[in-house]
């Protein structure tokens, strides 16, 4: 078993989709995770004044466009209005044109026994428009707010049956204080993506720590990588927060310093 490496475009915001792509090209990564493109978050809106349609895209980009693990949106399980799901289902004909496999979701709220109502009403209605469309993409749960803890991440899937899971494991680990290999050794049935960071305990001007090249930093992945690779076929993903974080490095210091140190 092997894990396919990816990033997130949030490493290199102001990137078209073609550059993006050879990115991942030319650092021989398996995907690409599309979060932001052309400083924009609307990917929707960006890709029809781009391309027009969603089968002119997947057209242009021929093969390519297998190379597009997920596209991320910012709707909120626990917490959304009927807005939030509307501009959320604008990413749908993309990503069946694309044959993207997932659309991220954050898990929202901050405790999950109090807002599981509210999870539970968007897993029912998501899973109505699937079934009701025939599309082929689902959703998964990023691990950001309210799961922070394997205990958490547990109930939400024993509540949503099936329910993929897009494990942030620097948030659980720097959040959460849980070591990333006990948190994967629970949850890792439920896993579909996983992010990875790197960072140190020095606070930074929006975190209590700061986030720094991968391998130069305290984050344990020598001891989480070897059961990534022998446990794991889905995307892990490295989620380079320039969008969020301008002072960081490009991208592609980043991604050359993962691959010199070995670090995934």
């Amino acid at each position: 078993m092997s894990y396919q490496r990816c990033y997130s475009t949030l490493g290199n915001p102001a990137a078209t989709l073609s550059e993006a792509l050879a990115v991942a090209s030319n650092f021989d990564l398996d995907a690409v995770e599309l979060r932001t493109l052309e400083g924009r978050l609307d990917l929707p809106a960006l890709f029809t004044a781009r391309f027009g349609s969603p089968a002119a895209l997947a057209d242009q980009l021929g093969d390519q466009r297998l190379r597009i693990r997920s596209l991320d949106t910012s709707l909120r399980l626990l917490t959304n209005t009927a807005a939030d799901r509307a501009e959320f289902l604008e990413f749908l004909p993309w990503a069946e044109a694309l044959g993207v496999r997932w659309l991220r979701l954050f898990d929202g709220g901050e405790n999950l026994a109090a807002d599981l109502p509210g999870a539970l009403d968007t897993f029912h209605w998501w899973h109505e428009q699937k079934q009701r469309h025939d599309w082929q993409a689902d959703i998964m749960i990023e691990t950001h707010d309210a799961l922070l803890s394997s205990d958490a991440i547990l109930a939400l899937a024993g509540a949503c049956p099936g329910i993929g899971i897009l494990w942030d494991s620097h948030h659980t680990w720097k959040k959460g204080g849980e070591s990333p290999v006990t948190t994967w050794q629970k949850i890792r049935d439920h896993v579909v993506h996983i992010h990875v960071k790197e960072s140190i305990s020095q606070p930074s001007a929006k975190h209590p720590f700061s986030y720094v090249l991968p391998g130069q930093g305290e984050f344990p992945m020598a001891e989480l990588q070897p059961l990534l690779a022998a446990e794991f076929a889905g995307a892990v993903s490295l989620e380079w927060e320039r969008h969020w974080h301008p002072e960081l490095a490009p991208l592609e210091a980043a991604l050359q310093s993962a691959q010199e140190l070995k670090w995934w």
